[in-house]
């Protein structure tokens, strides 16, 4: 039961806007080939109104969101710790210097999980990003060990 708990607290920031309970942290600036996210000073939640400002795109191309980690129940999840959140640590390239001003941070798995060297390089992590470098692709697949 602790566990549950726990997992309701701790938020997900590569979570689906579509989800239930999802908030907005971030919007997606920058260019094509290099696109990073604006972190807003205070989180909102998502809502019909947010989703449909996405149009003609999808709202994962220009919001960055969080909700609850589903821990088990997701696909980069190992029973312990976030794959995904380990490879963007592990493989991508800090594009920051500083930790950026990030609303969700306290609660983020990614920042308890790897702390600041997920935060250096998460302004470059795009939910829905149809042109990724095969470094980012690499980093973004689901992978079975």
């Amino acid at each position: 039961m602790a566990e549950i708990a726990a997992d309701k607290t701790t938020l997900c920031p590569s979570a689906r806007p579509e989800l239930g309970e999802s908030i907005v942290f971030g919007l997606i600036a920058g260019t094509a080939s290099e696109p990073r996210v604006t972190y807003l000073k205070q989180s909102l939640p998502v809502t019909e109104q947010i989703l449909a400002k996405a149009h003609p795109v999808t709202p994962g191309e220009i919001f960055r969101t969080a909700a609850a980690c589903a821990s088990k129940g997701c696909q980069h999840f190992d029973g312990k710790d976030c794959r995904l959140a380990a490879r963007v640590a592990e493989k991508l390239p800090a594009v920051v210097a500083e930790l950026p001003p990030c609303s969700i941070r306290r609660d983020c798995r990614w920042w308890q999980q790897e702390g600041k060297a997920a935060c250096l390089r998460c302004p470059q992590v795009i939910t829905d990003n149809y042109n990724p470098s095969e470094l980012m692709a690499e980093v973004s697949r689901t992978h079975t060990n």
